[in-house]
């Protein structure tokens, strides 16, 4: 099943105006359901607008956006997804557990199913034994767990993930993409994520999607076939070959 289908999506923000910014152009994508795809490229090339216009918080100014064969709208408006950020956004004045009920809460599950629902997420990252802290007394990495808690807990068929590691220290970084990738495999979710790590999409990733500068267009899809990651991967020759291939591909859309 297509998951993701992008057809001639392009967005210009303030059109007509002095402040015209011609973002994203001619994008077509294509993800399959159970995909993990990562967008990488410069910095300004529309990355994170093209992550929006998956979810729906933004309009195309061109084109069509499908999530699960149905508009994007439509698709927010039926909970197709949930959303990571490079910042967890957690509220400190509610416990773990509390910010991974919110979600459930708003959409009007019962305290009894918000509270199972959440002991069982927690346990999907790790963190059972956390649930009545408050995000303040954890580390960024369990923070961002945390918001991948919250981000599943109404088992969306679309995870959408904005840089959500780029804040941590490397060996930090590392771990979570480790546990990311776990997760993935446990629950089957399609994963679309936004990088500037060369070396993180390519150990995340089925296919690295390489975005040319601004207006971003899809200069590259590069397959990646490492088998199941571990600590040996980024070891193996096969993984450096494969950093070498998108940084390669990187280069000579920046010109």
């Amino acid at each position: 099943m297509t998951a993701i289908d992008v057809r001639g999506a392009a967005k210009v923000f303030n059109p007509g105006r002095s402040n015209q910014v011609e973002a994203l152009s001619e994008i077509d994508l294509s993800v399959e359901s159970g995909e993990f795809i990562t967008l990488i490229g410069p910095s300004g090339c529309g990355k994170s607008t093209l992550l929006r216009l998956i979810a729906s918080l933004i309009s195309p100014s061109a084109g069509s956006v499908y999530v699960n064969a149905k508009p994007a709208e439509q698709a927010r408006l039926d909970r197709d997804y949930g959303m990571a950020f490079q910042a967890a956004g957690l509220f400190d004045w509610r416990t773990v557990a509390k910010n991974i009920e919110l979600p459930l809460e708003l959409m009007g599950w019962s305290r009894g199913d918000r509270r199972r629902r959440s002991a069982e997420m927690l346990d999907l990252v790790k963190l059972g034994e956390f649930a009545k802290h408050h995000p303040s007394e954890l580390s960024g990495g369990m923070q961002q767990r945390v918001a991948i808690a919250r981000a599943l807990a109404f088992s969306p068929s679309l995870l959408l993930m904005d840089e959500p590691f780029g804040a941590l220290d490397e060996m930090t970084r590392e771990h979570m993409q480790d546990e990311l990738l776990r997760i993935w495999e446990e629950t089957g979710t399609t994963v679309v994520f936004v990088t500037h790590s060369i070396p993180e999409a390519v150990y995340l990733s089925t296919r690295v999607v390489v975005m040319s500068p601004r207006p971003g267009r899809i200069a590259a899809t590069i397959g990646v076939d490492l088998g199941n990651r571990s600590a040996a991967t980024r070891d193996d020759t096969a993984f450096f070959k494969k950093v070498t291939e998108v940084r390669v591909a990187l280069r000579s859309v920046e010109g």
